[in-house]
């Protein structure tokens, strides 16, 4: 099986390899022997490549890794494209946090309005790649992780239907963690889990046939016991009877968490940017084992310092060695992949069309839930009614989603306003518009 990467220059693509790497050792059949990277940044390409060639030192069958030097050569003859582009690079992030905050709004990459800047930027560059995949590779399955995740692969839809499946790793980090909690396996758990990227609820943990989440909702104690009971409190979580994404964070402690960014000497983005850049420039002149030595301990400090504004808002406290193994993307990624190659059914967390899974949003509505996959693809499963305060919110983020695309895709600077404007971190229509025209000119 070949996989392709697209964003191949990418500090996180280590990690998709070492998940390749585990399937190599366990010589499991139909595993990834060839792995395609392709990148604009020639330079971060040779860099990761290093680092890959140290990761697989001694790996029986680890698979072949080759750099693309054209977009069609990379989709050519694969079988899986992973997309994990940024358009603009860290440099775009920063833009795109620094200019909100400078109107007093929050401005994280893939939250608010720094979310709707990055998708405007990105949504055109997703729709050209899965035009150049629908025409070299139209039996490839895309895999997006390019954020924002939900907007992305809606847009993507339109070119490739079914053929494109969204990924994140923050809900199955929850299903994980409130497992752990609870001392049970979370690969013997069964759950309901709907929202958006970035905007979902776990709202049932089924454990031989009985849900143990109201038992969790009810022990403080144990609720403080993991990353999402820290963030959000036993309280509030009480009150609304689930367990929300951490990216809910945002919207539901809105002043305290702009506070803490707004008193932070750099952003996400700043820090990121500056911590990434000395990293290739350092790796470039190391060995591979150096390199991969040195790649490791940035990621080490870059999984210590997630969402760190937002734990800060929330009491400051430092992050489990348990949860510093770097998300789980590349988990998600792979168990997809071997249920599509291998028609081995399996229960996953994905960004797939609505269809009549919630019926207030259209069927064509890229939504967060959990789904069936075969070698078919992704089907979202049906899921317990939406409360009247999980619906709001997703119904006013699905408009600014579709506002976003719709102004990237015909240069609609009402529909961009319109995106801005409806964002419920976004209070001011005049607010929206200074980002916009600032965001035009920088």
């Amino acid at each position: 099986m070949r996989l392709t990467i697209l964003g191949g220059g990418g500090f996180r693509v280590p990690l998709v390899h070492r998940a390749l790497l585990d399937d190599a050792r366990r010589d499991t059949p139909g595993r990834c022997t060839e792995l395609v990277l392709y990148d604009t940044d020639s330079e971060r390409l040779r860099v990761i490549e290093s680092v890959l060639a140290a990761q697989s030192a001694n790996v029986p069958g680890a698979p072949v890794v080759r750099l693309a030097d054209t977009l069609d050569d990379a989709l050519r003859g694969t079988d899986f494209i992973f997309s994990a582009i940024r358009v603009g690079g860290t440099a775009g992030r920063v833009r795109d946090e620094r200019i909100p905050l400078s109107e007093g709004v929050l401005g994280q990459e893939t939250v608010g309005a720094g979310g709707v800047l990055y998708g405007l930027r990105t949504i055109l560059v997703a729709l050209e790649i899965a035009e150049r995949a629908a025409a070299v590779a139209p039996d490839a399955w895309l895999i997006n992780f390019t954020n924002p995740a939900g907007m992305v692969t809606e847009a993507m839809t339109a070119v490739l239907g079914e053929r494109v499946i969204g990924i994140c790793d923050s809900p199955v980090g929850l299903v994980r963690r409130a497992s752990r909690a609870l001392g049970v396996n979370p690969n013997e758990v069964a759950y309901d889990y709907v929202g958006l990227n970035h905007l979902g609820w776990l709202r049932s943990l089924r454990f031989e046939g009985r849900d143990l989440l109201p038992d969790l909702l009810s022990d403080a104690a144990t609720l403080g016991s993991f990353e999402e009971g820290k963030l959000f409190g036993a309280e509030w979580l009480q009150a609304l009877g689930a367990l929300p994404n951490e990216y809910l964070h945002y919207y539901y402690f809105r002043r305290e968490t702009l506070r803490s960014v707004a008193e932070s000497v750099k952003t996400r983005g700043e820090f990121l940017d500056g911590q990434q850049g000395a990293f290739f420039a350092e790796a470039a002149d190391r060995r591979p084992e150096q390199a991969y030595e040195l790649w490791e301990r940035t990621r080490l400090q870059r999984e210590e310092t997630y969402m760190s504004e937002s734990r800060a808002a929330s009491g400051g406290w430092e992050r489990d060695s348990c949860d510093l193994d770097g998300g789980g993307y590349d988990q998600v990624a792979l168990a997809l992949m071997r249920a599509i190659s291998r028609n081995e059914h399996a229960r996953l967390i994905l960004n797939v069309p609505n269809g009549t899974t919630v019926p207030q949003l259209a069927p064509d509505a890229v939504i967060e839930t959990v789904c069936e996959v075969d070698a078919d693809g992704a089907r979202p499963l049906p899921c317990a009614p939406l409360r009247e305060d999980q619906l709001g919110l997703m119904l006013q983020l699905k408009a600014v989603e579709r506002a976003s695309i719709e102004a990237a895709v015909y240069k609609d600077r009402d529909a961009a306003l319109r995106a801005l404007a409806l964002h419920p971190l976004v209070d001011s229509p005049a607010v929206a518009a200074r980002i916009l025209e600032r965001a035009s000119t920088t």
